[in-house]
């Protein structure tokens, strides 16, 4: 049964009945979604275990978890506001999030005409709701739902796009075009038929116009949603000269009839072709979701037909709700077993004091990561790739939790903050105040720094927030200007050059897009944007009496280092990339505009970060890469007793 059949069938059911029965509209669902979606996430568990690198399973453990209790939505919400998941592989469950949003509607559904009957039985004899009383139930929650949508797609439209709050007046619409079915039928055929085409003409032109990374949904979701509306609406009067002509051809209805099958089927072997054999081009995409067409007919066959068409379950709807409930339960197991069979997360490491003594005083003693390195790291043979080492930290599935400190401490603002909340380490009152400032990749540098300050008795305050260079320009996030950004930097501003100023700022970022009138300059422009707003920048702190180090920013591998590792844990050459891809025009832009302004000096540890011409993904024993561009804490850690010895340098001189 279709969606706008399944509210229509209970609404028609009340309306001639007086009632409907929540178990038998519960239990219709149950086994027209449940059976084929369980069969799907456990082929997704196995497949994923057998083919994709362990450092994903954890995660697609829970994403099946939230999958198998329709909330993959609010999961996938929460990871698109994550900066630290940001660079995540997509979920092969990732398109549940819509079976999700729908099922949570359906939840509210039928509440929804049942609160409508009792309004009903106020005002009315025969105690059964009126098509306007459900259309203004509808109301109720379609209006809401799209203020919300338009508001919260143009402030967070990472969240936006997967909740269900910006998504119900979209269902509302369609359960609207249900209930109205029978007053729609009785449009002259001429209008029936101008609507639905210019129905389908507005999904169409939709399809082609939106770009990849237009906010959605937000008021222009009006178009695809009507239009859809439109189709079924008109499309029933409009007889042969409608779109039904067309959409109703023998193949299309063969998709139509596979619809559901499809829909479970093709995204999770798209993701997992890809995560096995790398990144698949337009054809083999192509190839992969015709041949998901396979499993997709077979789960039509054998799962969904049989157990929809049951007789046994339709006349015992308890027991359709039953096999339900244990479906998902089954999946509960599933996923858990796929997280648990994760390897377990070993603790991480730590310079020790002796290393940061013998750095001052122009040495570097043996240890991990960059410590292994000559003093003079260039062109070290032990920097270089290797397709083995005997081990390394942390391990590839720990990588994504050796973060900095700021992020457990919750003063690493993320995109919506505003304020400027600092963290503070070593001594708060020491003769040396330091202040950190930049985005995620200059938080990368707190460990380091934390470490210092302590053994120094220095006070370091870290200013930092996700994807927002302290930079005096207007940089984009997405397609949206990132205002929220701009906001933060003046109120940081005011900290560093206000009664409690620091005595030095230390700073990075990384590269950006800027903003002009709203829309994104190229990357020429904004790199020469960049030297113009970091020089407007320092300038107002050297003038307040602050000295600066800017930081080269970080070779940024632009690969998953920690996923590549994983999976290629025999052969790590695998995961090295190009020096000269990797270390970008933004270490550049800091050493020049440095060496420019009096009182900032530049800082570049990027030779003890990728020495040879290919950069490796383990030196020293240490992971060098968490991600596609942010340095493990660990070989931060690593990087200390060469930062110290070329702040001492500075303060020098």
């Amino acid at each position: 049964m279709s969606r706008s059949g399944e509210v229509q069938l209970s609404a028609v059911k009340l309306e001639k009945q007086g009632r409907i029965s929540l178990v038998g509209f519960y239990g219709r669902r149950a086994k027209r979604l449940l059976p084929a979606a369980a069969v799907v996430l456990t082929t997704v568990a196995t497949l994923s275990v057998a083919f994709l690198p362990n450092i994903r399973w954890a995660d697609i453990g829970g994403d099946i978890v939230a999958s198998a209790f329709y909330v993959a939505n609010w999961r996938f919400a929460e990871s698109a506001v994550d900066y630290l998941a940001q660079d995540s592989a997509e979920s092969p469950v990732q398109h549940f999030w819509s079976l999700a949003v729908e099922e949570q509607f359906y939840l509210l559904w039928p509440l929804l005409i049942i609160a409508a009957a009792a309004l009903s039985r106020r005002s009315h004899r025969r105690g059964r709701p009126s098509t306007k009383g459900l259309m203004a139930g509808l109301a109720l929650v379609a209006l809401p739902s799209f203020a919300w949508s338009v508001h919260l797609t143009s402030a967070d439209p990472g969240r936006a796009y997967f909740v269900t709050t910006t998504r119900m007046w979209e269902l509302a619409i369609g359960a609207a075009v249900a209930i109205l079915a029978v007053r729609t039928a009785r449009i002259p055929s001429a209008i029936a038929t101008t609507v639905a085409w210019v129905g389908l003409a507005a999904v169409i032109v939709t399809g082609f116009a939106l770009s990849a990374d237009a906010a959605f949904p937000g008021w222009i979701a009006l178009v695809p949603t009507l239009g859809v509306a439109a189709v079924i609406a008109g499309g029933a009067n409009a007889g042969r000269l409608g779109p039904a002509r067309v959409l109703g051809a023998a193949p299309l209805r063969a998709v139509g009839a596979l619809s559901y099958s499809l829909y479970l089927w093709h995204w999770p072997l798209l993701v997992i072709a890809e995560g096995a054999w790398g990144e698949l081009s337009l054809s083999a995409s192509v190839g992969v979701v015709a041949f998901s067409a396979v499993p997709a007919y077979l789960t039509y066959r054998w799962v969904e037909n049989p157990i929809r068409r049951s007789r046994r379950l339709a006349v015992n709807p308890k027991r359709a709700v039953g096999i339900g409930a244990l479906a998902t339960l089954a999946l509960l197991n599933v996923g858990i077993l796929v997280a648990l069979a994760a390897p377990a997360v070993p603790s991480g490491y730590t310079p020790s004091p002796t290393a940061l003594a013998n750095a001052a005083e122009g040495g570097v003693v043996a240890g991990i990561g960059a410590a292994t390195l000559a003093e003079n790291p260039r062109n070290d043979a032990d920097g270089a790739p290797v397709d083995q080492v005997d081990s390394f930290t942390p391990s590839a599935v720990a990588a994504r939790q050796d973060v900095p400190v700021v992020y457990d401490r919750g003063c690493h603002a993320d995109t919506q903050e505003t304020v400027a909340t600092a963290c503070t380490f070593g001594d708060r009152e020491g003769d040396l105040r330091v202040a950190l400032v930049g985005d995620s990749h200059a938080a990368q540098w707190v460990s380091p720094l934390a470490q210092i300050a302590e053994e120094r008795g220095w006070a370091l305050d870290s200013y930092t927030k996700s994807a927002c260079p302290f930079v005096d320009v207007m940089v984009m996030s997405g397609s949206q200007p990132y205002r929220e950004c701009a906001a933060w930097n003046d109120n940081v501003m005011a900290k560093l050059t206000g009664v409690d100023r620091p005595d030095l700022v230390i700073t990075t970022n990384s590269e950006y897009l800027v903003s002009e009138g709203g829309e994104a300059l190229s990357a020429t422009a904004s790199a020469q944007a960049i030297r113009v707003g970091l020089r407007s920048t320092w300038s107002t702190l050297t003038e307040a009496g602050v000295r600066i180090v800017a930081l080269a920013d970080t070779p940024r591998p632009d690969i998953d280092i920690a996923e590549c590792v994983s999976a290629n844990g025999d052969q790590l050459t695998a995961c090295a990339v190009p020096r000269q891809q990797a270390v970008g025009p933004q270490a550049g832009i800091h050493r020049e505009v440095a060496l420019s302004l009096p009182g900032v000096a530049s800082v570049d540890l990027n030779d003890a970060i990728c020495p040879t011409e290919l950069c490796a993904p383990v030196i020293g024993g240490a992971l060098v890469y968490r991600d596609t561009n942010h340095l493990t804490d660990t070989y931060a850690r690593s990087l200390a007793p060469r930062l110290v010895a070329e702040l001492d340098r500075v303060l020098a001189s």
